[in-house]
């Protein structure tokens, strides 16, 4: 479900992209009224259950959801002024972004409970301690979440982390790295990044190359700061269960993890209906974040300076690193905080490797708020929103400065 392609009627992608694309085109007039029950539900959720008051952080998120909410309901009933129409505005939002994230989630969920529950995590997880603490500082285990959000979604990526850190299988500080570092978006989104840069034609190596500077970045960030100085605690309200350190017969000791992991856990029934409500409870999160979040980048990006002026963060690394148009690619790479999609709308009429620079950056950088800070944030995971910032700065730079020698060698000019 999660991990392996199957090509039907033409298209090469994994079985729950498959049942949401199967979902789309069956039942396509009834998802906006889906997707419009869930953003509701969640913008009203944090004022039902007294959550928007717990920080200034979630005063203000739970305002948005409440933008968000508007905004559905005039894309749903075709209401608003004339620019939330046009195609790169409330229309690409809502059935890029909301439809398939609203349908992704909560049906994942229900195979998430198979991923995690069953001894896959445990098993996998004893087989490549050696090479994840050393390198990533996490629990070997951590791996799935890994693969889960490349080939999956970085909603499904941080479901699964939020579930494990609840668990006591990860401390603060490494589902804090695992949120930020591995929780990328998926190769589905990757292939839209690589369309829209017309980057089919090199898309092995662009997913392969993507796949290796998001991870060497992630292994840079974890000995830095803001995410070293994050506490080595778990969940205050789980039970320790620490990976232990194996040494000698690693595949046996892996099946006994798995067994063990299995002898303990619930029903299937009961397992699948706690993750179906935990993915129902982050759609409600983040549905209304896509579009008000979303919405005011996309428009900031169009009709303001404003993009143009956090530009100026990256452009001394830009110019360093002597590319081509330098200010478009520190631009791109700074408009990529508020949706990761807009870089390659801006460099789509560039050179060959400022698109390349422009597409891998884009994934890597990984932090972006219209989708994926409004996931953290409906998560336990302890990250305030400025250290977020902090690493997306970092994710970026570190990114510019190692893919800009690999895309001269594919371009040379």
């Amino acid at each position: 479900m999660f991990f392996v392609p199957v090509t039907i009627a033409g298209k090469n992608t994994i079985m729950l992209d498959h049942i949401v694309s199967f979902l789309q085109a069956s039942i396509g007039p009834v998802l906006p009224f889906y997707a419009l029950a869930v953003i509701v539900a969640g913008a009203g959720y944090p004022f039902i259950a007294g959550t928007w008051k717990r920080s200034p952080v979630e005063v203000v998120f739970s305002l948005l959801k409440v933008v968000g909410m508007v905004v559905g309901f005039m894309m749903v009933f075709r209401v608003g002024p004339a620019w939330l129409f046009e195609p790169g505005m409330g229309p690409f939002l809502f059935e890029k972004l909301v439809i398939p994230v609203g349908l992704l989630v909560p049906i994942g969920a229900v195979f998430l409970a198979l991923l995690v529950s069953y001894g896959l995590l445990e098993f996998i997880g004893v087989l490549v301690q050696r090479v994840m603490r050393p390198i990533w500082r996490t629990p070997g285990r951590s791996a799935i979440d890994a693969v889960a959000s490349f080939v999956g979604s970085y909603s499904l990526g941080l479901l699964i982390t939020n579930r494990v850190y609840k668990e006591g299988k990860y401390t603060a500080r490494e589902s804090a790295i695992i949120a930020t570092g591995f929780s990328t978006v998926s190769a589905t989104f990757m292939v839209i990044v690589a369309k829209t840069l017309d980057l089919m034609g090199q898309w092995t190596a662009y997913f392969w190359i993507t796949f290796l500077v998001t991870f060497a970045v992630t292994a840079i960030t974890v000995r830095i700061w803001p995410l070293n100085s994050i506490p080595d605690e778990y969940h205050p309200d789980a039970v320790p269960q620490p990976e232990e350190e194996v040494s000698g017969r690693r595949l046996s000791v892996a099946w006994h993890e798995a067994r063990q992991t299995v002898e303990a856990a619930p029903s299937l029934a009961v397992n699948v209906w706690t993750n179906v409500r935990d993915g129902l409870l982050m759609a409600m999160a983040i549905l209304p974040s896509i579009l008000s979040i979303g919405l005011l980048g996309l428009v900031l990006a169009t009709y303001t300076p404003v993009f143009d002026w956090l530009g100026f963060l990256f452009y001394p690394f830009t110019w360093a690193l002597q590319l081509p148009e330098p200010m478009l690619v520190a631009k791109a790479s700074a408009v990529g905080v508020a949706e990761m999609f807009l870089p390659a709308l801006l460099a789509a009429e560039a050179v060959p490797v400022v698109k390349f620079v422009v597409g891998v950056v884009s994934v890597s950088g990984i932090i972006f708020f219209s989708a994926l800070v409004p996931c953290i944030m409906a998560t336990d995971i302890p990250v305030p929103v400025w250290k977020l910032v902090v690493i997306w700065f970092q994710r970026v730079a570190l990114t510019l400065i190692l893919v800009t020698p690999i895309a001269f060698l594919m371009f040379p000019s």
